[in-house]
């Protein structure tokens, strides 16, 4: 089940259809959240057809062309196109991932779009991860060593040491697995969440990083990890492909073997 945060006492209204061009033969629906606090309306649905072909092959190409040729007015993140960024995180038919590398053929049906769920949401599918960043910057994500680095060289790591950080690195703050998780939904002011324990979990499998204890005594918290149920939500919705599910569950294994 899907949450989404909304003002008190609102619900979402239909709005607009936008219909194709008159002669489109492959037309798709686009049933898009929208809301702007300013306004004081309800959040609505508008629907947009448009015409697949004269529109790209990923949904972001399909908001693009609704912003750029039909409503200016649609507001959502966007920057590399390339599922490096991580801007354009939303809900789309369900499922959390990036509209860039979602294609519009593997969708039946009409495509919905919402802004990542549970969030505040700051206008249509912008949401406002000012807590997710902050947690982010609350485990210190950088190096952290005493030992001073080899003259003119730089901290090595063995092949093995390396392969330590696979599956950990590759994380680019999207939070689609955050956003995707029960148990953040509710404790999202005191859980990390599955997005920040994995970040959390690369620089404890880094070889070059000495401040191991400090930061398993930083997680050792009723609710900052031990919040995470196993549901796997974020592992399944991970557009990247990552488990966040297996670095929560090597953090707790790191807090038993230290004990």
């Amino acid at each position: 089940m899907v949450e989404f945060a909304l003002p008190a006492n609102s619900r979402v209204e239909s709005g607009k259809t936008h219909k194709a061009p008159a002669g489109a033969k492959r037309v798709k629906a686009f049933q898009i959240y929208r809301y702007d606090p300013d306004s004081g309306a309800n959040p609505r649905v508008d629907t947009y057809e448009i015409d697949l072909d004269k529109c790209g092959p990923m949904v972001l190409d399909a908001l693009l062309k609704i912003k750029n040729e039909i409503d200016s007015t649609l507001t959502f993140r966007r920057s590399c196109r390339e599922g490096i960024c991580g801007s354009c995180s939303m809900n789309i038919d369900g499922t959390n991932t990036l509209s860039c590398l979602k294609p519009i053929e593997d969708i039946k049906g009409d495509v919905k779009i919402y802004p990542l769920p549970h969030m505040p949401v700051v206008k249509d599918l912008v949401t406002d991860l000012s807590m997710p960043y902050a947690q982010y910057e609350s485990i210190k994500p950088w190096m952290q060593a005493d030992t001073p680095p080899p003259p003119n060289a730089e901290r090595l790591q063995s092949p093995e040491e390396r392969a330590e950080l696979d599956g950990l690195w590759e994380c680019i703050l999207c939070f689609c697995c955050q956003t995707s998780c029960p148990s953040y939904w509710w404790n999202g002011d005191r859980y990390l969440g599955p997005s920040i324990l994995l970040q959390a979990r690369r620089w404890l499998a880094d070889s070059r990083d000495e401040a191991a204890g400090e930061r398993l005594d930083a997680l050792d918290d009723p609710f900052k990890l031990y919040r995470c149920h196993t549901i796997m939500n974020c592992t399944n919705t991970c557009p990247k492909g990552l488990n966040p599910g297996r670095a929560i569950s090597e953090i707790k294994r790191d807090m038993m073997l230290r004990r």
